[in-house]
């Protein structure tokens, strides 16, 4: 934990202490508004550590007011410090091309004043965009063709959510938005790949009811993520189970003697670590081979010795960065890191974008989204 709070106070300190430095020099503020911009920054950069204590401490609803207070500012600060750094780049490559042309070039460029306005006002757009981005929830549609099925089956219909996050921020109007697109959809099987669960939430019987009521043929299948493990184990798997969700941590089973599934714990188990840790090619080598073989993994990772061994998995984790730029980032780290790709081994990966969202409730070309894949028997 000490760790963690050294990483992030780096980072997001770091953060502000840059945007910082750009207001003060492109506003010219004066003494007062520097210290009470200054103080506001504390505040912010301490926000998401107060709001766990509050949490913890069951002050949900002060914990929630400064929930959406801190990270829709994160949000904000992220954005003006991505376009901030965009125009400088822009003000290096015009310094150079004036150098080059021995020309002013001044109608191409714009005071320091202007650029900082220009800024915050492209960071504010995107920030209110973002904030109705995030409540469109997208289908994605896809078709997989396979000669793993039973004869009687025509088609094994699987609906995927992922990193939905409930919590202080996504609660029960989210939650419903995600579930009626499931619930369009009418699927045979509806999996969760990690993330299902963050934080304190309001009313977590309704939450769960809503869950539960989805009707499914061949059941409800879970994974842990990351955050089942920061938000507290127990208690998220707790919630996940009375969602009517079967948790897989290191299992595997046959569905009604007709599809596969199996699922592992998420790398994040941290103290958790020795329980639930198995070898995930012998887990899916216990599997039966005559049939098609569902991975739930919560990262998008791909074992090399498990290529071979199942026929799809499904990840998330990524958001697709979430909030652009940030998807660059994300896809320096993770290869796959949205969308279907094609392993060795007839092999498949689906990274969801996720249902939900994490810290600022905003995203940007990153739309979230439900999965709907459909299993096909191939044609003989």
């Amino acid at each position: 934990m000490i760790l963690f709070l050294l990483v992030y106070l780096s980072i997001y300190g770091g953060v502000h202490v840059y945007a910082f430095l750009k207001l003060k020099k492109g506003l010219e503020l004066g003494i007062l508004a520097n210290v009470l911009l200054a103080l506001l920054m504390l505040l912010m950069v301490a926000a998401p550590v107060v709001v766990r204590l509050l949490e913890h401490n069951g002050e949900d609803t002060l914990a929630r007011g400064l929930a959406w207070v801190g990270f829709v500012w994160m949000g904000f600060i992220f954005l003006f410090i991505s376009v901030s750094f965009f125009f400088d780049i822009y003000k290096a490559i015009h310094f150079l091309a004036r150098h080059l042309t021995q020309s002013p070039l001044e109608n191409l460029t714009l005071s320091l004043r202007t650029f900082c306005l220009l800024s915050i006002f492209l960071s504010f757009t995107i920030v209110i965009y973002g904030y109705f981005e995030a409540l469109n929830i997208r289908t994605e549609h896809i078709t997989i063709t396979t000669d793993k099925l039973p004869q009687k089956i025509d088609k094994i219909r699987i609906a995927q959510i992922s990193d939905v996050h409930l919590g202080l921020i996504v609660g029960k109007s989210r939650l419903n938005r995600i579930l009626q697109k499931v619930r369009d959809a009418q699927p045979d099987m509806l999996v969760s790949t990690g993330d299902l669960v963050d934080g304190q939430m309001d009313s977590p019987e309704m939450l769960t009811g809503m869950l539960r009521n989805i009707p499914t043929r061949y059941g409800k299948f879970a994974v842990t993520g990351n955050h089942e493990f920061y938000a507290g184990l127990e208690r998220a798997l707790a919630l996940t189970e009375k969602a009517g969700f079967t948790v897989l941590r290191g299992e595997g089973i046959t569905v009604k003697e007709t599809i596969n599934i199996a699922g592992v714990d998420d790398p994040a188990r941290g103290p958790y670590r020795s329980e639930h840790v198995v070898s995930e090619k012998a887990l899916l080598e216990n599997l039966p081979e005559n049939r098609f073989t569902l991975l739930l993994k919560h990262q998008p990772i791909v074992s090399k010795e498990s290529l071979g061994l199942f026929d799809l998995q499904l990840s998330g984790h990524t958001h697709k960065g979430q909030i652009f730029p940030f998807s660059l980032m994300t896809k320096l780290f993770y290869r796959m890191h949205t969308g279907l790709s094609e392993l060795s081994g007839n092999a498949l990966l689906y990274v969801s974008r996720g249902s939900g969202t994490w810290g600022p409730p905003i995203r940007f070309l990153s739309p979230p989204e439900v999965t709907v894949i459909d299993l096909i028997p191939l044609a003989k």
